[in-house]
């Protein structure tokens, strides 16, 4: 009877080494739970970053759908995005003098 449990005994540690020798390899491998929080983390960031691109689509989806259906904003696009002068009206430049700013 002795043998036997001297033999559960060295089975028993046997089974806990290989047991912690698994949580260690989980907790502290570059395939473990490091590596898995990491790539959570990178998922998370990515879906922020689609979210936003996603409603600066949105935006300019919209913008298009006017500038296709408006000539108005097709033309107030063009007054301040590439200085558009109307054929009925006048361009002013003002000119500071020297020594104002």
């Amino acid at each position: 009877m002795g043998i036997h449990l001297g033999t559960n005994r060295l089975l028993l540690v046997a089974l806990a080494s290989v047991a912690l020798a698994l949580q260690a390899q989980l907790w502290f491998a570059d395939a473990g739970f490091a590596k898995t929080r990491n790539l959570r983390a990178a998922v998370a960031e990515q879906r922020a970053q689609n979210e936003q691109l996603s409603r600066r689509n949105q935006a300019l989806e919209a913008e298009v759908i006017n500038l296709k259906q408006s000539s108005e904003a097709a033309e107030e696009r063009a007054r301040t995005d590439l200085g558009m002068i109307g054929a009925r009206e006048t361009f002013f430049q003002v000119v500071p003098l020297p020594g104002t700013s």
